[in-house]
């Protein structure tokens, strides 16, 4: 058997070798991390930066990145965006959210009595994003959301219910072209009825969003996409008033004491 200076030589080798590859890890998260949606590219100096080594050393990460479809290049110019692979990460990450599995039967039961598309979505720290989709299935126009959208935070319905009840210093700073009077206005109403509607007049889609909550923190948001032939936007309708019931219920089985929105 080995004697005890042989084990803790060995057990130094193996923490010796595994420093490298944890060092490995860490630099290609940083890489990866560096990625946003307003810096959705960027160039090998600024990868460096970022990683504070050599260029050298840059550059070797982002061809093993590359390779893995981690990363994308585009030769034309000259810079780096995130890689496909990310997407199917992304989309794989959603799925596995536990928000995602509890509302999986609330959303289903909600389909069956309303018979419109709804939408579960969640804050990623700048949007809100779709994360599953129920379609309906009766109407002779089927309205899809893809999962992954990232909805506006101003324009759409869920971007709407997460301003309202995100904490202000979680609230991205928002646009100059949005009328922040209006805005307020629309945000105190979202707070009152607990429910959010938006009617875009190009595409003829009306969206009714409410939010849900974990605790006292807001989640995630559930909502109605319909055409504005069948989703009204009364929110005392008894469409809106099923969302915002299904919503509430979910928010109960996340454990929220529903002190979060005060529909009337």
């Amino acid at each position: 058997m080995p004697t005890k200076a042989e084990r803790g030589t060995g057990e130094q080798d193996g923490q010796e070798r595994t420093a490298p590859t944890i060092q490995t890890v860490q630099r290609a998260a940083l890489i990866l991390g560096s990625f946003t949606v307003g810096k959705p590219h960027m160039s090998l100096n600024e990868i460096t930066a970022r990683l504070g080594a050599s260029k050298a050393t840059a550059h070797r990460y982002t061809k093993a990145l590359r390779a893995a479809n981690l990363l994308r290049y585009d030769e034309r110019t000259s810079l780096y965006s995130l890689g496909p692979q990310v997407l199917t990460l992304a989309t794989a990450a959603r799925a596995g959210l536990p928000i995602v599995a509890a509302a999986e039967p609330y959303m289903e039961d909600l389909v069956r009595r309303i018979d419109e598309t709804i939408v579960l979505s969640v804050w990623d720290g700048e949007s809100a994003t779709v994360v599953r989709s129920v379609d309906n299935t009766d109407h002779m126009v089927r309205i899809s959301v893809r999962v992954g959208s990232r909805l506006s935070l101003t324009s759409s319905a869920q971007g709407r219910v997460f301003l309202a009840f995100l904490p202000p210093e979680q609230v991205p700073t928002l646009p100059r072209s949005v009328r922040k009077s209006e805005l307020t206005e629309e945000l105190d109403a979202i707070r009152q009825h607990g429910l959010s509607v938006n009617s875009p007049i190009v595409n003829g889609v009306r969206t009714v969003a409410a939010p849900i909550f974990e605790g006292d923190k807001i989640s995630g948001t559930l909502a109605i996409v319909g055409t504005t032939a069948t989703v009204s936007d009364d929110v005392k309708s008894e469409m809106a008033q099923a969302l915002l019931e299904t919503a509430r219920a979910l928010s109960q089985r996340l454990g929220t004491s529903d002190d979060g929105a005060n529909g009337s």
